[in-house]
């Protein structure tokens, strides 16, 4: 079934739990914590959910849907950091002592903000583009299948690209093949732990919606925003 142009408020809805947890990975990123000895940027809690959201709005309404709502996140989390770094120079009053704390933790270095937009841009639309052909291949079968596959080589490369573009020259490179290794594991861990919420969500919505898209002769050229043809 190809795409349907109605946009629905549950098309909304999940998209705007994708840009959501986008805009807070990037927040809590800075606060390092530690699972089982790992540590981790606290965005790891929540980051994983963008992806997830991202792999029902392909299975449920295709890629070309999906890479609308990929490309609003990406320019939402520009326009965030660049908000962040305007009001962080302009300067404060003589009462307000807070600005070092508030530096710290929205203040994020260039080199950063670069690395999280390459990793995201390039981690979501390989992720969609990998669900939506091992749908076609699966014929629908093995939702499980696509959305674990898609993750491995989704959540990979950003995990790759964002640790390699951010630390490389700074920490020895071992550490960075360690917190390469640490963070994508628990990011496909995740993936895999909540594949039964996925198969709820998704058979939900395409029961709501009345919708099951595969995206059978389309192209996936991710800077056509509307049109996929």
């Amino acid at each position: 079934m190809q795409e349907s142009q109605k946009v629905s408020s549950l098309f909304v809805m999940i998209a705007c739990i994708f840009v959501s947890c986008l805009l807070l990975s990037n927040v809590i990123a800075g606060k390092l914590i530690t699972i089982a000895g790992a540590v981790l940027p606290g965005a790891v809690i929540l980051f994983p959910l963008a992806y997830i959201a991202g792999d029902v709005l392909t299975e449920v309404y295709g890629f070309a849907r999906a890479r609308l709502v990929i490309w609003i996140g990406f320019f939402c989390n520009l326009l965030m950091a660049g908000v962040f770094y305007l009001v962080l120079a302009l300067p404060s009053p003589d009462f307000f002592t807070g600005s070092e704390a508030y530096g710290m933790v929205l203040g994020m270095a260039p080199r950063v903000v670069f690395a999280s937009l390459l990793a995201y841009w390039a981690g979501e639309f390989i992720n969609a583009m990998v669900l939506s052909r091992l749908k076609l291949f699966t014929r629908g079968r093995f939702l499980w299948m696509r959305t674990i596959g898609s993750t491995l080589a989704g959540q990979g490369l950003d995990t790759v690209i964002f640790i390699t573009v951010s630390f490389w020259g700074t920490i020895a490179g071992d550490v960075l093949a360690q917190m390469i290794l640490y963070q994508y594991l628990f990011k496909v861990t995740y993936e895999i732990i909540a594949t039964p919420v996925t198969y709820a969500v998704t058979g939900w919505l395409k029961a709501r919606e009345g919708l099951d898209t595969f995206d059978e002769g389309i192209g996936y050229n991710p800077f056509r925003l509307i049109k996929s043809r």
